[in-house]
């Protein structure tokens, strides 16, 4: 009679199923780690996280789960306790670079406040100097002092529905653009405005806003051949009569509403 074959004995420790098991909650485990530290983690939310996998796979504090040992998911488990630490020093790196990026800000316009107001000092002093105080109204950018303002009085500057500066003007102009040329190699923007008459039909014209833009234009152009400022440097534009400084229904405010506005921006903002 055959013999029986002696039944294998099972081997101590955990089945063998449990190793590929292991490798899986090890995989697991390195992907929402690697999730978790190319995202922004939420302390209490990911503290309920840990907690719900605790429970729901009875892993211990120690390593030890309900379903078997193993080294692999003691590893993990280690792994997850001292998660909380790294995303602990995350957070304050996070939080020291965006106090560094706000300190950057202050420091930038603290700069272009200092160079802006010492811009303002120069050319209110050449003002006076040459007696242009009453044409021009001189000041700072209120949004960042990135730049002065210049704005020339309207009341001489042109006639209605023309953008040729009046005769009478070009001394002024002269003057103006001594003052812009001891600021050679800094950007300069030359705004043009207008009143609020239409337009005649038969003019050259389209609109305020082309006649505000031509304004500009000739104001760079003299500029430009006069004395000798960087074409590259300038800019101009027309707002045509959308930013008015005067009353509109009378002579008079028309006449300054007539401008030309001059920015020159500090060297922070000349590239």
């Amino acid at each position: 009679m055959a013999r029986k074959q002696k039944q294998e004995e099972q081997a101590p420790g955990s089945p063998a199923w449990m190793a590929t098991f292991s490798d899986l909650m090890n995989l697991l485990l390195c992907f929402f780690v690697l999730l978790f530290s190319m995202s922004n983690i939420d302390e209490a939310k990911w503290e309920e996280l840990v907690n719900s996998l605790s429970n729901r796979m009875s892993l211990s504090s120690g390593g030890r789960p309900s379903i078997g040992e193993g080294q692999l998911i003691n590893t993990g488990m280690s792994q997850l306790n001292n998660l909380d630490e790294y995303l602990n020093d995350m957070g304050q790196k996070s939080e020291q670079t965006g106090e560094d990026v706000m300190d950057l800000q202050e420091k930038i316009e603290q700069a272009n406040r200092e160079e802006t107001e010492e811009m303002y000092d120069d050319i209110s002093d050449l003002s006076s100097e040459y007696d242009l105080d009453k044409y021009l109204d001189i000041g700072v950018d209120e949004t960042g002092g990135r730049y002065i303002t210049i704005d020339i009085s309207g009341s001489f500057l042109y006639s209605t529905g023309s953008a040729q500066i009046e005769n009478a003007a070009l001394p002024v102009f002269s003057k103006i653009g001594d003052i812009l040329k001891r600021y050679e190699g800094y950007r300069i923007a030359i705004i043009g405005h207008t009143d609020n008459v239409p337009v005649s039909k038969g003019s050259r014209y389209g609109s305020n806003r082309e006649l505000s833009s031509a304004r500009a234009n000739t104001a760079a152009e003299y500029f430009v051949a006069n004395k000798g400022l960087d074409p590259s440097m300038i800019e101009c534009t027309g707002k045509g009569e959308y930013e008015p400084i005067a009353d509109n229904s009378t002579k008079e405010g028309r006449a300054l509403n007539r401008r030309i506005e001059i920015r020159i921006y500090n060297s922070l903002n000349s590239d």
